[in-house]
């Protein structure tokens, strides 16, 4: 069955072509499996909240007839400001508008959030930008710069909120900067969510073509709900395709957890268990509200424009297993720097168990992809990374987090990156094992190698399922290095994280920026740490105890090392180039709203080639014994590069099959 909506319908129908409803809920209340809901153009400012759950075989699905022609809005339009001083304009809101959640007196606050918990879900936006938020009415009356801002020129647009509690109602002021706010599109948040079920379990929807945008949405950590302005809420099957998705106050897309009151921000609100411990038993309590491969999961994130979400572009954690998030433009996310804690990427996935990321374009993000905790199974292939850092001119937010293209965390593995091109000074930030990288352009750093783990036991699972398996430390190594290109790009030097700490400080916020395995110098071969172990007779469990927690094996080989990046020292069948102070260039070219890759890179490398890479030389992370293989146990070959062009008999190391000076990405 179709039902049609139409928000400039003349009356509210009953959902046929010539009687429209005017709202998509009244259509979500009652799509069965099967059913189509087509929405015509215009702006919906309302909350959807579908009831019924599709199938595998007959989905629900809802469909902008116009692509992006329907908005679903979490805001509300003001046209009621008065001028109260300077640039400074105040209007009055009635508390009642927001039902029981107002954005205005919810901060953004919860586990792993680092920075002052002094910022509100609410915000004000004018003309489709969110302004930011004073925290004192004269601050807001100055309009200064916020020197952390990424965009600092748009930082002197504030907003100020209280409380009149006689009149229930909020008092917004907010400092336009010359501008009339009631002749400009001025907007504010009211709903916390635009289209997400209020109950789990509402599986297989499809929702294409529509824009999204400034919803009130929470931080979500691992361990708590997982707030998003659209997503599944802990269901299976679903396919957000075609949207845009803009301007969440944290996460613009959540395949995350369900809300479990008894692990609710349980380190924020009761403090006597380390959130760590918290999120072990989020693990361990999802398996019984259902955490299988036959219920949650497997959803599908395609061709989505996803840009100015202020905590994330894509969060989830363990609601995205077995998913595929692919060919998606994923920009400017947490450029406002208002917000600063340990779930800040344009992906940020926990127990990626058997996840797909691959031919995104990401970029200007406080980090790029970042896959923490139970990382077995990931393929991050494909991808176009780069200006993920810190511009030299922001200051660092106390509290936020340090930048990258990719960011692997206490993980046992599998995780496979291949085919990537990675343009930001730190390409890898390394603090787990079991990763193998190969044929991807690396012009960052690896950091954090051999750190950044304490003694965090994670879990590990059974192959492509997320039974668990076990628990373990991060031993470190266990990684792989083929047929990549590393490029000193950036300078070598280390880097500072924190730039506004004492001296002593500054000794322990620095960061590796030497490109190459180099970092791995100190990791034993394979042979050198099987040498341990003398099979030849008993084991002695007390002697091997230390060898058991000691340093995995690190193999490199065929990689390709140029501008004075440098190979790990027991590289095989390596190439390093000396180039006599020639410049190297690997450049991002836009033109005509096309990217190019401009690179004389291949100039160096010349005829240099090495062996066809696949799951059988890769072998198998040592944790949980699972092969670098596809999500169906079936093995990889590494023939196809990053264009899917076919690679033959010669290989050459990096990203593309053929060697060329303008690659159009």
């Amino acid at each position: 069955m179709k039902y049609y909506v139409d928000v400039n319908a003349a009356k509210d129908g009953n959902g046929s072509a010539e009687r429209p409803f005017r709202r998509i809920n009244d259509a979500a209340k009652v799509a069965l499996p099967g059913d189509e809901v087509l929405v015509a153009p215009g702006v919906y400012r309302e909350y959807v909240d579908p009831i019924h759950s599709g199938t595998e075989d007959a989905r629900i699905t809802y469909i902008s007839t116009t692509p992006l022609g329907a908005v679903i809005t979490g805001a509300e339009q003001v046209k009621t400001w008065k001028h109260y001083k300077d640039n400074v304009w105040v209007c009055r809101i009635a508390n009642s508008i927001f039902g029981d959640y107002n954005p205005y007196t919810t901060l953004v606050y919860g586990d792993w959030y680092f920075a002052t918990p002094n910022k509100h879900t609410g915000c004000v936006y004018l003309n489709d930008k969110a302004m930011y938020e004073a925290t004192t009415l004269e601050e807001c009356i100055k309009g200064d710069i916020y020197e952390c801002s990424w965009v600092p020129e748009d930082s002197i647009y504030k907003w100020y909120s209280e409380q009149d509690t006689e009149t229930d109602e909020t008092i917004i002021y907010a400092n336009f900067q010359g501008l009339d706010p009631n002749k400009e599109n001025v907007e504010i948040n009211v709903r916390r969510r635009c289209f997400m079920p209020s109950k789990t379990g509402v599986s297989y929807h499809t929702v294409r073509g529509f824009k999204i945008d400034k919803a009130a949405t929470t931080w979500a950590p691992p361990a708590a709900f997982q707030d998003g302005m659209i997503g599944p809420h802990w269901s299976k099957g679903w396919i957000i395709e075609d949207c845009e998705i803009s301007n969440s106050k944290c996460a613009g897309i959540s395949l995350g957890k369900y809300l479990d009151p008894d692990n609710e921000h349980y380190f924020t609100n009761k403090h006597v268990k380390s959130p760590t411990q918290m999120e072990r038993d989020a693990i361990c309590r999802g398996q019984y509200h259902g955490w299988l491969k036959e219920n949650i999961g497997s959803h599908i994130v395609r061709r989505c424009n996803i840009h100015h979400c202020e905590q994330g572009g894509i969060i989830g954690r363990m609601g995205g297993v077995f998913s595929i998030i692919e060919d998606n433009h994923i920009h400017h996310i947490n450029n406002m720097m208002e917000l600063g804690g340990a779930e800040v990427a344009g992906i940020k996935m926990h127990a990626a168990i058997d996840v797909i990321i691959r031919r995104n374009h990401i970029h200007h993000c406080t980090m790029g992809i970042w896959c923490d905790w139970e990382a077995q199974g990931t393929r991050l292939s494909q991808n176009l990374l780069h200006d993920n850092q810190r511009p030299p001119y922001a200051k660092h937010l106390p509290g936020s987090m340090a930048s990258q293209d990719i960011f692997v965390e206490v993980s046992h593995g599998p995780t496979l990156i291949d085919n990537n091109i990675l343009l930001s000074d730190a390409s890898l930030r390394c603090a787990t094992q079991g990763v193998a990288m190969v044929h991807n352009l690396i012009c960052g750093s690896f950091t954090s190698v051999g750190s950044g783990t304490d003694d965090r036991y994670t879990p590990y699972h059974i192959p492509h399922r997320t039974e668990v398996m076990g628990f373990m430390t991060i031993l470190h190594g266990d990684n792989r290095f083929y047929n990549n290109i590393f490029v000193q790009k950036w300078p070598s030097q280390d880097f500072v994280i924190n730039d506004d700490t004492d001296q002593d400080e500054f000794q322990t916020n620095k960061e590796n920026r030497v490109v190459g395995t180099h970092v791995f110098d100190e990791y034993p071969t394979y042979d050198e740490w099987i040498s341990q172990f003398d099979f030849s007779k008993r084991p002695d469990m007390m002697a091997l105890g230390p060898v058991h927690f000691g340093r995995l094996p690190v193999w490199s080989e065929g990689n390709v090392y140029l501008n004075g990046a440098k190979s790990w020292k027991n590289e095989v069948n390596g190439l390093v180039v000396e180039n006599d102070d020639q410049e190297i260039k690997v450049e991002l070219v836009e033109k005509d709203g096309h990217y190019y890759l401009a690179t004389n890179i291949y100039d160096y490398i010349k005829d240099f080639s090495n062996r066809m890479i696949n799951t059988k030389v890769l072998g198998k992370a040592f944790e949980p014994e699972q092969y670098f293989e596809n999500p169906d146990g079936t093995p990889i070959q590494f023939d196809s590069d990053y264009l899917g062009n076919h690679r033959g008999i010669h290989v050459i190391p990096g990203p593309f099959a053929a060697p060329s000076e303008n690659i159009k990405l």
